[in-house]
């Protein structure tokens, strides 16, 4: 007997989202990734003229890829098969309930030898408000329920291009660390980026004052930087994998090589379990 488990609330990251927009939404860290990725763009040998965005907000990335494609990242893609030689997931799939089926329909929409980037959220991204929040919860009611979004480690995401069936998978994290005020000024950062709580299993009233100030309180007595403001850190994954084409490079099969390694070292050969 199998049991499935849902990860994120769909409908609240909508309204999350939504109301980001209507605030005026704190975008600094996609605006971070879409110039990095303008930089990693600048380094392929290849000009794309057919580009697809996945993004709940497009202006900081339209303004790297003006022409691109704009799709919500909803289960299943608007995108067409074949019709683009770049997909860039930017964003947010780390809310994803299935990744791998995200990027295999990312992948599906490219050309052969197009190329798909991912940037997201993993590994260390807000380690200090976990702590604290869970410090917290555990001090005050003696339990924990869920509250921020686990993060992929940059091992297991790599993993998602092979399992996606993209060529020469690349994945390497940039880590960011935002500084301030006081911690009550990351939360609301956090709802204007539109990543406040969406997950289903978060607990449906507002957490208790009790908690709120506990976890503020040892969020500033660990966590602070030398000037008294406090940090966060923001663990931005970046995953790449190309569609496979024959043109691109291909490992040798084994026995295939024509030289030896024994004379590119300098040693001499011995027969196996002979000891020199």
């Amino acid at each position: 007997m199998s049991t499935s488990y849902t990860l994120t609330d769909r409908p609240a990251l909508i309204r999350n989202r939504a109301r980001a927009e209507r605030q005026g939404p704190a975008l600094f860290l996609h605006e971070d990734a879409a110039e990095e990725l303008h930089e990693r763009l600048n380094e392929v040998n290849k000009t794309f003229t057919r580009p697809a965005l996945i993004t709940p907000f497009a202006g900081p990335w339209q303004a790297v890829l003006p022409t691109a494609k704009v799709v919500q990242d909803s289960e299943v893609l608007a995108l067409e098969e074949g019709a683009h030689d770049l997909v860039v997931h930017a964003m947010c799939l780390h809310w994803a309930e299935d990744p791998v089926g995200q990027i295999v329909q990312a992948a599906r929409a490219l050309e052969p030898d197009g190329l798909f980037i991912a940037v997201m959220f993993g590994g260390q991204t807000l380690a200090e408000l976990r702590a604290a929040l869970a410090e917290a919860e555990v001090a005050v009611t003696g339990g924990l329920s869920p509250r921020v979004l686990p993060m992929g480690e940059i091992r297991d995401l790599g993993g998602l291009l092979q399992r996606a069936g993209l060529a020469l998978p690349v994945a390497d994290s940039v880590l960011r660390k935002v500084t301030y005020e006081n911690p009550l000024r990351l939360l609301a950062d956090l709802r204007a980026m539109g990543e406040a709580n969406a997950l289903a299993g978060r607990v449906r009233h507002f957490t208790r004052r009790a908690v709120l100030a506990q976890a503020m309180m040892h969020y500033a007595e660990h966590f602070a930087e030398a000037d008294g403001r406090v940090r966060a850190s923001f663990d931005m994954v970046w995953l790449t994998g190309w569609k496979p084409h024959e043109s691109q490079q291909k490992p040798l099969r084994p026995g295939a090589a024509s030289a030896r390694l024994a004379e590119a070292l300098g040693t001499c050969e011995l027969p196996t379990g002979e000891k020199p």
